[in-house]
């Protein structure tokens, strides 16, 4: 009896996928992605808790989110009470509130890519410091002082 050896072969397609998932770019982007979460966690934190309460003081707390009209059901006074009512409802408010968030982020995410910018050129402006002498140009340095000595 003769034993048979099966191979597993991968599709030709395998090595394409594999040689664009090792591209820089690819992975450039995937760090991306990840960093964009967290950074979309620090602007909302920032929105919600630092500067949502400036602007809730300074409009005397108005509160957009239960401002609807109630197109088909019951008419309640508050946005959950016609939801859990089964209430037909164009949400204003919450519209309202979004593209408030969304200016908010846009400023903040603004001033931040400005700050940065600023800080970035500043370090590329900054002068390198001149490179320390070699051994050969201190020792030369010496000679010459040695031989302007000796000829004055």
């Amino acid at each position: 009896m003769s034993e048979t050896k099966h191979t597993l072969h991968a599709p030709g397609w395998m090595s394409d996928f594999q040689k664009f998932i090792m591209r820089g770019n690819v992975l450039d982007l995937a760090v991306g992605v990840v960093i964009g979460a967290s950074f979309s966690a620090i602007v909302g934190s920032a929105v919600k808790d630092v500067m949502t309460p400036f602007i809730g003081l300074l409009t005397g707390g108005v509160d957009f989110s239960n401002l609807f009209i109630t197109l088909k059901g019951p008419v309640k006074d508050t946005l959950s009470e016609a939801q859990k009512a089964g209430a037909v409802t164009v949400n204003i408010g919450l519209f309202l509130n979004s593209v408030i968030q969304f200016l908010i982020v846009a400023f903040f995410i603004f001033w931040l890519t400005r700050i940065l910018s600023k800080l970035s050129r500043k370090q590329a402006e900054a002068p390198a410091a001149p490179p320390a002498p070699t051994k050969e140009e201190v020792l030369l340095t010496e000679i010459r002082d040695l031989l302007a000595q000796k000829n004055a």
